[in-house]
């Protein structure tokens, strides 16, 4: 008898960032990601504020303009609520008899004890983590919550694309689900290891460790790609965008290097050091990160990694996500490997089609 399987729909991974928008598909082939097609698109300025959609319909108009580059049919896509100050995320103990439909009745009704902002102003998700080792009677339960006005704006942006959007996740849970597609650049695949991840924005920086590759903890910082961007404007009369392609295509002035680019990979520096030490002391049970991934633009800098690996003492490496996967023809004329180092998020989001 001949059964007919329902083939499993697509997914678009889409990042929206003050500078961009990124769309990624993912296929999975005999056991292996495939990346289909990708696009980069400029996001309009103030489209995005405070790392919220300000704008829902310019937002959409983009997304709509990167979707059409990447010739894929498919309308469902992941977004992320981004910037750490724009969500909640406790782990709270509930009882281990409880069904599943039973557990999310619970946590609607005892959710206002555990979170600073009245629940009818907030979207709330959660996952079942595993039995709680304060109590075997209990389970740990992951709460995540964000304001419901930031959830609707994504929405919102996506339905000016004409687009549904089937995940709706935490920039940082998608920087943690896009790090296994980096595990070969860590000691022991991650396993009982703790590895930091700096994501390089535009105007935002994300700090991330992975303890045995679960997230630890996260961190925005103030800080990206857009200051040099700058810097390369005012130093040189040039308008934003004609620094922005001077920047990645070069023939700046003999002085960019010692004037520009060697004060801000210091601040680079900086920031990252600054940022492990917030780490260090936000618990006492805190490792040192053994390995630094870095990604983002920035981190394209001809040797910015082993530039921060002789500064801050830890080893560290650009980030490679594409490398233990395969890339069809199409994504590749459209600059996968030109792209994959400021695709993180945008990956960690289509890898949501697998879950």
């Amino acid at each position: 008898m001949l059964r007919f399987v329902r083939k499993k729909r697509s997914l678009l991974g889409l990042d929206i960032t003050t500078s961009s928008v990124k769309v990624v598909e993912l296929s999975l082939v005999a056991g292996q990601y495939r990346v289909e097609c990708l696009a980069v698109e400029p996001m309009p300025p103030n489209a995005i504020s405070d790392r919220t959609v300000a704008d829902p319909q310019a937002v959409g108009e983009a997304i709509a303009r990167a979707v059409r580059r990447t010739g894929s049919a498919c309308r469902e896509v992941a977004m992320a609520v981004s910037g750490t100050n724009n969500h909640l995320a406790k782990i709270i103990q509930m009882p281990v008899a409880l069904r599943e439909e039973e557990l999310e009745i619970q946590i609607e009704l005892q959710a206002d004890q555990y979170l600073e902002v009245p629940v009818d102003e907030l979207s709330l998700d959660f996952q079942i983590m595993g039995p709680s080792p304060r109590d075997r009677d209990s389970v740990d339960v992951l709460l995540v919550a964000s304001r419901m006005s930031l959830v609707s704006a994504l929405r919102d942006a996506a339905g000016y694309a004409g687009l549904t959007p089937r995940v709706i996740d935490i920039e940082s849970y998608a920087i943690e689900n896009a790090s296994q597609l980096l595990r070969h650049q860590m000691p022991d695949g991650g396993v009982d290891r703790v590895i930091a991840l700096v994501d390089f924005g535009a105007t935002s920086t994300t700090f991330t460790v992975l303890r045995d590759n679960k997230l630890a903890y996260s961190r925005d910082f103030n800080f990206g790609g857009q200051q040099l961007t700058e810097s390369i404007m005012r130093s040189y009369g040039l308008t934003i965008e004609e620094a922005g392609r001077a920047k990645k295509e070069g023939g700046l002035p003999g002085n960019y290097q010692s004037d520009l680019l060697d004060p801000f990979i210091d601040d680079m520096n900086q920031q990252v050091i600054r940022a492990r030490q917030f780490y260090m002391a936000a618990g006492n049970d805190r490792e040192q990160p053994e390995k630094i991934l870095v990604c983002g633009g920035c981190s394209s800098i001809p040797g910015v990694a082993d530039l921060m690996a002789s500064r801050i003492g830890i080893a560290a490496e650009k980030a490679d996500p594409l490398g233990q996967i395969s890339v069809t023809p199409l994504a590749r004329s459209q600059g996968a490997q030109r792209e994959a180092n400021s695709l993180i998020v945008a990956l960690g989001l289509a890898l949501r089609n697998f879950d």
